[in-house]
């Protein structure tokens, strides 16, 4: 007995002591953003402009939450503060409207330079991709091109931004399936309405009697991140060329970005 104490009480003391730091470390607070960081968001993001000063500050807590929790990393390419404040506003942005909300589903972005390939290369042909939200071996992780992260927020004005599209893509699959439909954000009875408008519009697109980027044919999944997209660039005229699709979308992010 007093040999199975003896081995038992030292792994005891070494899994509290895990316990308790990984408490420690969950209840600590992020560091707040400093001056500069603040500035840099005035000076680059179009959204944080446009709120109030305690929308501001709740915009700040959750930028610096988000670079608490997230692990950002360049590949071929330097990652500077900028970078940062951009990758974590695309992150807030599409959730704003929800207290809490974190991405359980995430746990690193990559930058690489530019686009990139289904093999991950950012050299050589073929490279035609933005983003990408990881699955299997690469799940949990997120792809972004740098210079798309940069364009996306130097013209606010084209209804583009590829880091809020990937973000969407994020809750999309929240609920276990990237499929256009976010059950953990959409309420059950908007679902069928939802799914009706989307294979409208895709009709629409198809007869070139949209504004909608074409890439939202894709599939259900990417026409709701590309119109999430719209929804955060350019809200006003999406309110009033696609009313129907405004009204749901603004339910389904808990916010109204037309009035600000």
């Amino acid at each position: 007995m007093d040999t199975i104490l003896f081995i038992l009480i030292p792994l005891l003391i070494i899994v509290l002591y895990f316990i308790l730091r990984g408490n420690s470390k969950a209840g600590k607070a992020p560091a707040a953003l400093s001056a500069t960081d603040r500035s840099l968001l005035l000076a680059h993001v179009h959204f944080y402009r446009q709120l109030q000063p305690a929308e501001k500050f709740i915009f700040e807590n959750k930028v610096a939450t988000f670079l608490s929790d997230i692990r950002l990393e360049g590949v071929g390419v330097n990652v500077d503060q900028v970078d940062r404040l951009l990758v974590a506003s695309s992150a807030v942005i599409p959730v704003f409207g929800f207290p809490d909300w974190k991405y359980k589903n995430l746990s690193s972005v990559l930058l690489y330079p530019d686009t990139f390939n289904k093999d991950f290369q950012f050299e050589g042909g073929e490279r035609n991709i933005l983003g990408m939200v990881g699955e299997g071996y690469m799940n949990g992780q997120m792809i972004l091109s740098k210079s798309a992260l940069l364009r996306g927020f130097s013209n606010p004005e084209d209804k583009e931004n590829t880091a809020i599209h990937e973000f969407v893509h994020l809750l999309d699959k929240s609920d276990g399936a990237t499929d256009g439909v976010p059950e953990n954000l959409m309420r059950h009875e908007y679902t069928l309405p939802w799914l009706k408008m989307i294979h409208q519009e895709m009709q629409q697109i198809e007869k070139g009697r949209s504004d909608i980027n074409p890439y939202a044919l894709t599939n259900e999944a990417e026409f709701f991140a590309v119109v999430s997209e719209y929804f955060f660039e350019k809200p006003k005229q999406l309110r009033d060329k696609h009313p129907g699709l405004y009204a749901l979308l603004m339910e389904t992010f808990s916010q109204d970005p037309a009035k600000r």
